[in-house]
Order: structure tokens, then sequence, then C-alpha cells
């Protein structure tokens, strides 16, 4: 039997890893459509994260391939089967408030913070680590060992459809992108936009306060908005209203601020920004204005849509007032996030909308009742994309395997659980999300100033480089 303390082995390469991980962690690999190219189809920043890996795994001696700019594999080993590692390399947006620049990957107070630090690019190289260090060590394995590199997992998905359209599936693998111990379970993710349909004409009533011109907040479904605006003009009272956006603040605890230009009054709210799996971890800044000019007589044609925000969307992340919710044993309470709120008073309104479901639930009698609902108000669903829930079953050779390398490295049980947020492991037929966020740490994906603990990625990289073995030997 092969003894290998792990540990010492991530030790031993500790300054090569915190100096790759620091490497990726400063190229901005945020989507960038609008100056996407054939060569870089989801923009420059997000291919050269995916070439970095790619290089790496070629300077090590590993196997690798591009698959067409969206995706990519590094790989060792031989035999018919194949243990899959899936990463990605592309992330959400910094965001404002960061206290570090969010592409510095600083190190202080034994963290490295940046955009990525958590979510995905440290535990990236952190799997890619335990991979080369199973290689060096010229173990023993029956199976091959390929990290499979995403590029669009914050969005679309583009990257792993692509390539599972060119490349055989693994048998067994897991994403280093959730939390620890094992995530055996992730609830259906459908993205979809509520498109106003039916308009007033305005008729600006002369009790009315405001007259809505614009309204925006957010840009991706899968996140919080921190940030809002509207440009309108007040009939009357003007410092009134002022006055009134200065209580709402101190009521909600707020900050934001009001100014006049060009004779519109703007008014901008900040939020408070957290992954869409979890609404209340964060403050909506676009349901709160919403709330706000609800509150405030907005005129007769913006009103139907700051009514339905506040009525059916306002602190109501679980579809009660939409007639959605529902929940199950196996994964929980469904979920929804506003991500996206656009409002024109020529065009009317939208909202851009992250639901999140249990893995029993009929998710066609779900967008039914929505749509229902939807078309007695005044809205249609449009671009609608819908990922079903995955599921691995606990009795699964997969589980008991990392169960046993997780108990064995942190002494603790490996408690398996259900989450909201998706990850790569649900492209595969028999995957599962498997760390790096260890108990008790706090969740810091998407938000500003993220980071994670040196020693928590060093930890990471032993668990990884055992599972790797035990998986494929």
């Amino acid at each position: 039997m092969v003894h290998i303390n792990w540990s010492d082995e991530v030790l031993k390469r500790k300054d090569a890893l915190l100096k790759d991980t620091q490497s990726i962690l400063r190229i901005k690999s945020v989507l960038d459509e609008e100056n996407a190219t054939k060569d870089a189809p989801l923009g420059k920043g997000v291919k050269e994260a995916l070439m970095f890996m790619l290089e790496l795994g070629e300077k090590d001696g590993f196997q690798t391939k591009n698959t067409g700019n969206l995706a990519g594999h590094i790989e060792f080993g031989q035999g018919d089967d194949c243990v899959g590692i899936l990463c990605h390399v592309d992330v959400v947006p910094e965001g404002d408030g960061w206290t570090s620049d969010p592409y510095g990957a600083e190190i202080r107070d034994g963290r490295i913070f940046a955009r990525g630090a958590l979510d995905d690019k440290g535990p990236t190289v952190a799997a890619y680590y335990a991979m080369k260090i199973v290689k060096e060590l010229k173990l023993p394995l029956t199976k091959r060992v390929r990290m499979i590199i995403g590029t669009d997992e914050e969005s679309d998905w583009r990257c792993v459809d692509h390539y599972f359209e060119h490349e055989e599936m693994p048998t067994v693998g897991f994403a280093p992108d959730a939390d620890f111990p094992i995530i055996f379970a992730e609830k259906g993710i459908c993205d979809f936009d509520l498109v106003q349909t039916m308009r007033k004409e305005t008729n600006i009533d002369q009790d009315v306060k405001l007259e809505i011109i614009s309204f925006e907040s957010g840009k991706r479904y899968n996140m919080v908005p921190d940030f809002a605006k509207a440009v309108m003009h007040v009939q009357k009272e003007k410092t009134d209203v002022i006055q009134r956006f200065k209580d709402f603040q101190q009521e909600h605890g707020l900050k934001g601020k009001c100014y006049v230009d060009n004779g519109s009054l703007i008014i901008e709210l900040e939020g408070v920004s957290a992954h869409g799996m979890e609404p209340n971890l964060g403050k909506n800044a676009g349901l709160y204005l919403a709330q706000f000019i609800c509150e405030n007589k907005p005129d007769q044609q913006a009103a139907p849509y700051f009514e339905f925000a506040s009525r059916y969307l306002f602190r109501d992340s679980r579809g009660k007032q939409l007639g959605l919710a529902y929940s199950d044993n196996l994964s929980g309470e469904l979920t929804i996030n506003v991500g996206k709120m656009t409002y024109q008073s020529e065009r009317g309104g939208m909202f851009g909308l992250n639901l999140r479901y249990p893995v029993t639930t009929e998710i066609e009698k779900t967008k039914e009742l929505l749509e229902l609902l939807g078309s007695q108000k005044g809205f249609k669903i449009e671009n609608l994309s819908d990922s079903k829930p995955h599921h691995v079953d606990e009795n699964h050779e997969l589980i008991q395997t990392l169960k046993k390398v997780y108990e064995e490295q942190t002494g603790e049980t490996a408690e398996l659980l259900a989450i909201g947020g998706g990850t790569y492991a649900r492209s595969l037929t028999s995957g599962v999300a498997f760390g790096p966020l260890f108990p008790g740490r706090e969740d810091i994906a998407h938000q500003k100033d993220e980071y994670m603990y040196i020693d928590d990625l060093l930890k990471a990289t032993s668990i990884y480089a055992q599972a790797i073995y035990e998986l494929a030997k």
C-alpha cells in the first residue's frame, strides 16, 4: 500500500503554487463579448486565462488541448476510463468598493485577495497542483486524469456545451467550485426575462409625484445587484421627494444620493451584492429603489411595472407572492433572484430573473403558473434557459471515495450537502462539487474583497491530490 504525506508534498510546492495563483488572478477574465474575436470568442481576458492554464500544463509535461478557444483540457495517465476535474477561469465583474486592486492578488493577513480567488481560479490552481503531485510521484494509475477548463461558467456555459460536443464524457469527476465536504445535489437553474407587454397611455395626473424616464439595475441574472439608478421628472415638491428618499435610506440602512441634472432628478441607491443562489445574503438595490418609487406615486405608465416589483418581488426571494414557493428534503427551497431590472418610458420594463428550483420540482407546472400570472399583469416570459437539477446517489463509489479522503485528511464527518448554485459537476453524468470552501468559512464569492485563506488553498490541494489518486489508482 502506498503511504504518502499529501500535506508535505503540497508544502514542497507552496511557493510555486502561490506564484501561479497570483499570476492567473491578475488576468481580468471577465466575459467581454463586445470585443470578442474569432480567436477570443468570449473576450481577450478569458482567452488569456485559458491559455495560461494550458501553457502551464504543457510546460509541466501534461497533454493539453484547446477546444475552440472556449474550453480546453490538461491530462495525464493511461486507461480507457477518465477521472474529470471540471474548473473554470472566467469570473464575474469585480464591482465597486474593494480595499485593494481586484486583480492585484494581494496577500495580507494570511489571505489572497482578488476576484476569482475563491471562485474559481484559486481552486483551479489548487486542483492543477494536486494533479502535478500525483504525476510527479509517478503513482500507479489505471485511469486517465483530465482537468477540463471552462471559460463561460458565470454566464451561459457555452464552453462545456462546446467541449462535450467534441470530447468524451469522464466516467466520474468533481468540480472544485463550491463547499466541502461534498455537494451531491444541485438545484435546477432557470434564467428568463419577464418583459412588459401591456402599456397605458401616458397621461400625467397633477397628483403624480414622479414621472419615470428611465430605471436600471443589475447586469447578471446570478448576482444580487448592488446599484440602481432612476431618472425622473418631479411634477412638484422636489425637496419633499429628496427628503423622503433620505428617510427611506435611513429606514432600510442603505446609501445613495439624489441630484438634479438638466432638470431631471436622478436617484442612485447602493445595495449589497451577493450570489444569486441566496438572495437574502444581499440587499437588492433595484428592488429597494423600485419600492421607493412605488411608494411615491409614479406616473400611470410606469406604475404597473413598479407595482409588480413591490407586490411580487420585493423582500420575497422564495416566490411566495408569485405562487411558486416549493421545497423538498433533498435540496431545500426554491429561490428567485431579480438580477436585472430596466424600465424606459418609451418602451416599458423588464425583470431578469434567476430561478433555482429543488430537485423534485415539476418545473413545467412552475412555468405555467408564472406565465398565467404574467399574462394577467401584462408581462410575458422571454429568453428562457433551463439547466436541470443534478443529483448523485449517496451510495455511489465516487461519493464514498471522496468521503473517505475528506474524513482522513480533516478528521471531520463528510456530510452530504445540497446547494442552489450550479457547478460544472452537473455537466457530468456522475459528478459532484467538492470544495474548496471549508465549513465555517465565509462565502464571499461574487462579493467585493473576495479572498481565500492560503492555509485553505494548501489544504484543498492536499485533499484534491489524494482524491485524484484514489479515484484513478
